[in-house]
């Protein structure tokens, strides 16, 4: 069968960090329908690890109106598409003033295929020098601190960690170990 063909498209909302649109698709059948998509640039998650800690950042996720713990991640300002390397660098940098003497490319993650295109890269960050954070303004209420994996896993298993980002890149780290 042919995939789902998109047979018009339009922006329904617009800020500097996505936009939403509505597109009219005919399905395999023949069937017209309506499908509304999330597009959000190519966003990086850098896991800083150092022996066995694992630097994480802790902030207030307005959606869901809970603080949580994840990995240092995001895009960059004004829908730019940044090479995925450098934004892997630079969140790193401007979360936690963490700089990597080597990043390792782990893998690649989608993160809600069913109504979002924006797709993400991880990142093994090791040899870590500490500096000054350069936090975006929206991200002022952040914290950071250093977990054993042994730390990280319990709070994944208690359900104190649920960023599903920060999980699947945790377990791309765990099947590059092997």
């Amino acid at each position: 069968m042919d995939p789902i063909q998109q047979m018009s498209s339009r922006e329904v909302y617009r800020n500097d960090w996505m936009t939403v649109r509505e597109d009219g698709i005919r399905r395999p059948d023949g069937s017209a329908g309506i499908y509304g998509v999330i597009d959000k640039p190519q966003y990086a998650l850098v896991i800083p690890l150092d022996d066995d800690r694992l630097h994480l950042v802790e902030q207030f996720r307005y959606p869901l109106g809970l603080r949580r713990w994840e990995f240092p991640q995001g895009t960059a300002p004004e829908l730019a598409e940044v090479e995925p390397l450098e934004l892997a660098a630079r969140e790193l940098r401007e979360e936690t003033g963490l700089v990597a003497g080597k990043m390792a490319d782990l893998g690649l993650l989608d993160v809600a295929a069913g109504m979002s295109s924006q797709r993400g890269r991880v990142f093994l960050a090791t040899g870590l020098t500490e500096g000054p954070h350069e936090r975006e303004h929206e991200e002022q209420d952040m914290r950071t601190a250093w977990f054993t994996r042994a730390e990280f896993e319990r709070l994944v298993g208690t359900g104190e960690i649920t960023d599903a980002q920060s999980i699947a890149a945790y377990t791309l780290l765990l099947l590059k170990e092997r």
